[in-house]
């Protein structure tokens, strides 16, 4: 524990920095023991919306209240257990919001993902992200007969550590969100093991789909590795290629592959075969990309990865689970079953 040095009566003081205060801390308002049950909840929910520093300028600047990134620090050390506590609870609440929502009974989607997150004295840590989302068809565009999908972004789950803690998160997002009910559920997400394997053992009903646009990446490099010096060359295989993995079947591309002497590549199309039935999937309509679930874990870094950004392991798991229920706009509800 850090000690803060304070002067007073020309006698220097050391005290602890957690949670000790300067007498006149109270007295002049900045003690946050003194704030209303509803502004600790506001203050909580803008520090997990945005960096402590540019919380304290957007209340001086539209709240016309000065509450030093320091309070809302002490705040969300004082108050954000409440999340803590709920999200910890063995009986997970069904969120009343989507209960609402008149898609509750449409497909859902979920997905996986990770991050790193800077930890004192640890350093750079994974930080696990899974979206659970509704998924809304689209009247196709003239040129097409197959619907369009769009991804509602419903609940998430994320957690510091790895695929052991992870796992019951999500699973408890999945439960509180309908996910195990709806029908139809899929999984797209990259081809990375631990995603496929969270998926096999927990959530067998759901149909898994590698993301489109993380296989055509694969497509991409083996263009480049197929053609080294001809660019044009690569480019026009790249578009063949593209909508031979689009229809399927893929035996033409492994053949070339193959041939090629590009077997690493044939392996990892060869390997996702089931999960790369795109053609079938869209018009089933389900989604074939993650890009979701990968732009939320950008909005997860943005609150906790900032510039000189470094936690402690507690304040950072205190944050992950109150920068979610920000996201996911479970953030009141949250708050009211934790009180």
């Amino acid at each position: 524990m850090w000690a803060r040095r304070r002067w007073n009566a020309g006698i220097m003081c050391v005290q602890a920095a957690e949670p000790a205060f300067f007498p006149l801390d109270k007295a002049w308002g900045l003690d946050a023991s003194v704030y209303s049950p509803e502004l600790k909840r506001d203050l909580v929910w803008l520090s997990g919306l945005l960096p402590y520093a540019q919380a304290e300028a957007v209340l001086a600047r539209i709240g016309k209240r000065t509450i030093s990134d320091s309070s809302l620090w002490r705040t969300v050390e004082r108050e954000g257990h409440r999340l803590t506590a709920e999200a910890t609870s063995n009986e997970p609440e069904t969120l009343t919001d989507a209960v609402d929502d008149p898609l509750w009974d449409w497909g859902k989607m979920l997905s996986m993902d990770g991050g790193m997150v800077n930890i004192r004295q640890e350093g750079w840590k994974e930080l696990k992200v899974g979206l659970i989302g509704q998924v809304v068809s689209i009247d196709p565009p003239e040129s097409s007969v197959i619907p369009e999908v769009h991804t509602l972004p419903q609940v998430y789950g994320a957690v510091l550590g790895d695929v052991e803690a992870f796992a019951p998160v999500l699973m408890q997002a999945a439960q509180a969100s309908g996910f195990f009910e709806a029908h139809p559920s899929s999984i797209p997400a990259d081809g990375a093991t631990w995603i496929w394997g969270i998926a096999d053992r927990a959530f067998p009903q759901s149909t898994q789909i590698v993301d489109w646009y993380h296989a055509r990446q694969h497509l991409a490099d083996a263009a480049q590795a197929r053609f080294p010096d001809q660019p044009q060359q690569a480019a026009r295989w790249f578009q063949a290629q593209s909508q031979t993995l689009f229809e399927g079947p893929l035996e033409a591309l492994l053949t070339d592959l193959n041939q090629a002497g590009l077997s690493e590549f044939a392996h990892y199309f060869e390997t996702h075969q089931a999960r790369m039935r795109y053609l079938a999937f869209r018009e089933a309509g389900l989604p074939i990309g993650s890009g979701s679930v990968e732009s939320e874990v950008k909005q997860f870094k943005h609150r906790l990865t900032a510039p000189g950004m470094r936690w402690s392991r507690s304040g950072a798991e205190r944050m992950i689970l109150i920068r979610a229920a920000v996201l996911d706009k479970s953030f009141d509800t949250r708050w009211a079953n934790a009180a």
